[in-house]
């Protein structure tokens, strides 16, 4: 297949190898234009994720539209914040491609999965699908072995799915869109809890607690968006939550470190140096919970430490204080 990427960063790189690597004709869009020369003239990214070589058969462009109609299939890998803006600006372009969105995330002012936002802005759910998962991009990128889930309508889910499978990238897919959105946007806010209570040297056992509970507020949620709660016990589910709250190449995580070390979360955000959506998604799941009437304590608590400047020690003790019930108890 022909196909395009949008977005340079270290998860738009590494899935623009992967697809070059099983043999697809990939470009890559890259708003930088002297970023785009360097990746086509050294094969390697300037800045993220520097000492991967890139395969030959991938290419960079800075053009937006000339990018946009180059693919059969259309990976968005842009932030949440920005997708909804870089696809209607794509929109013209796109043409009947498939699309599979690797954003995660849930966008802030509708409270709408990223899955909704490009099927509504590109006007192709049918052809629209998401690639989430356990998949830290350094090791996508580096060949190591992975499994993820593209979630969408049958025929998109499994174009997609093909399109990425091989080597040592495996790919399963459902129609359980809603669960795997929930699943894959969510864990980023579990990992910065669970960075916070590593950085205040609160023990594997925490973790461990705030990992379990965290499942639990994800699923609570996701069945009240119709999800399926056993897609929560799978690839975008379960299985993404332990991969960010426990790797060291989570941004997520990392952001919960330093914050619990006491640093503010400016200087996180300018020491990271790119998006750890878990900072956005904090805002928009705790919205999307009260919209829902959904109790969410861990979400509660990180959203007050990043936007109402609570300490985290004050957060993480309300949440061992809060009252004893059943572990079933929704």
């Amino acid at each position: 297949m022909r196909c395009t990427v949008l977005g340079g960063g270290s998860w738009g790189t590494a899935l623009a190898v992967q697809l070059a690597r099983v043999g697809h004709d990939t470009v890559l869009w890259d708003r930088n234009p002297e970023r785009c020369d360097a990746i086509n003239r050294d094969h390697r990214n300037p800045r993220y994720l520097k000492d991967v070589t890139l395969p030959t058969n991938l290419r960079a462009e800075p053009d937006l539209a000339k990018a946009s109609r180059h693919g059969d299939l259309l990976v968005p890998v842009v932030p949440s914040h920005a997708l909804r803006g870089v696809l209607e600006q794509a929109r013209a372009d796109v043409g009947d491609a498939w699309v599979c969105c690797a954003t995660k995330g849930i966008e802030d002012d509708t409270l709408v999965t990223m899955f909704d936002v490009c099927a509504d802005t590109l006007g192709a759910r049918e052809r629209t699908s998401l690639l989430y998962g356990p998949s830290f991009a350094l090791e996508v990128a580096q060949g190591l072995p992975t499994a993820v889930v593209v979630a969408g309508p049958d025929e998109a889910s499994k174009v997609a799915a093909e399109a990425f499978h091989g080597d040592l990238f495996r790919t399963y897919h459902t129609d359980d869109i809603v669960g795997v959105c929930v699943g894959g946007s969510l864990k980023n806010v579990m990992a910065i809890a669970c960075g916070v209570s590593d950085g205040l040297g609160l023990g594997a056992n925490a973790r461990a607690a705030l990992i379990t509970r965290g499942l639990a507020e994800i699923t609570r949620v996701g069945v009240a968006m119709g999800a399926n709660p056993l897609t929560l016990m799978g690839l975008a589910g379960i299985g993404d939550l332990v991969l960010t709250c426990t790797g060291n190449l989570s941004r997520n995580r990392r952001v919960g470190l330093a914050l619990g070390q006491g640093k503010t979360l400016a200087q996180v955000l300018e020491e990271i140096g790119e998006v750890a959506e878990g900072v956005t998604t904090a805002s928009s799941a705790h919205k999307l919970a009260e919209k829902l009437g959904v109790e969410v304590p861990i979400t509660t608590q990180v959203h007050a430490m990043l936007y109402e400047d609570k300490p985290a020690v004050q957060a993480l003790m309300e949440l061992m204080g809060r009252q004893r019930r059943a572990e079933r108890d929704h």
